[in-house]
């Protein structure tokens, strides 16, 4: 992985505009583990309308990070703060609740229900469904206009009676983005969403992020950096734990840290 300078998309790109409200705000987060410190100092804000990416060597501490932001992990020192509410000793279930949604580096969807079944399973808990068992299976019949206009969106509509062990593994992974938009999350947190994708199915899949984050923040963790460079406004790299710097792509990418950080030097 090399950091390279800007593609033209990316010299075109809106820089980080201070106007728009953070929705997603870190203070002096840590985590140790032991003796061990996997994240030191971290501040983060990421904000509405904008793609934030958290990009790195790998051992960074990006995902240590997500795991913070999303409570899997309690920070031991440091505030996190949701929508202006402070979360930082609040339970994983209730974030989700609030509007704090993450996807995982390994797709996560049920492979032998047809895509549309699992639309609409991710719409049971936003629609009070999730927890009456009792009800008769024709109950979700109306789940299935709204569930067809988050397959609309991603462009998944002809394959919603296909099992989602027949996608392709980025199909796949765009069906587990349509599972998210479900939860009507106010700040999406994607875990390398395009990891393992062929060409194709990344600039699909980016073209979505792009259009997702016209309402709502979206923060990435993503090792494609022409991507990065491509849709994010705002880039924050991080190296051991700490912040090395943060701006636009433009900004990072001539950053002679960074470079280093990424491709190490003459003497390594």
């Amino acid at each position: 992985m090399s950091m390279t300078a800007p593609t033209d998309s990316a010299a075109a790109a809106p820089p980080a505009d201070q106007d728009w409200p953070v929705l997603l705000s870190a203070r002096g987060l840590r985590r140790e583990f032991g003796g061990f410190v996997a994240v030191n100092n971290v501040d983060l804000d990421v904000r509405h309308a904008r793609v934030h990416a958290l990009i790195g060597p790998n051992g960074a501490g990006k995902t240590t990070v997500f795991n913070l932001l999303t409570k899997f992990l309690q920070p031991t020192s440091g505030s996190i703060r949701l929508l202006d509410q402070d979360i930082t000793r609040t339970a994983p279930a209730k974030v989700a609740r609030m509007g704090l949604v993450r996807s995982f580096q390994i797709s996560a969807v049920f492979p032998h229900l047809s895509v549309l079944d699992n639309v609409r399973v991710a719409l049971q808990r936003p629609n009070g469904l999730a927890t009456q068992c009792w009800l008769p299976l024709r109950s979700l019949n109306r789940l299935n206009e709204r569930a067809m206009q988050l397959l609309e969106s991603v462009g998944l509509a002809d394959k919603r009676h296909e099992l989602a062990a027949d996608l392709s593994y980025g199909r796949k992974r765009v069906l587990e983005l349509a599972t998210t938009l479900a939860l009507e999350p106010k700040v999406l947190l994607l875990d390398e969403p395009m990891a393992g994708m062929g060409h194709e199915d990344v600039a699909v899949v980016a073209e979505l992020i792009r259009g997702v984050a016209t309402e709502r923040a979206v923060l990435m963790v993503e090792h494609n950096l022409k991507v990065v460079a491509d849709l994010c406004h705002e880039v924050t790299v991080l190296q051991r734990g700490e912040i090395l710097t943060s701006g636009d792509y433009r900004s990072v990418s001539q950053d002679e840290r960074v470079r280093t950080a990424y491709m190490g030097t003459e003497d390594e």
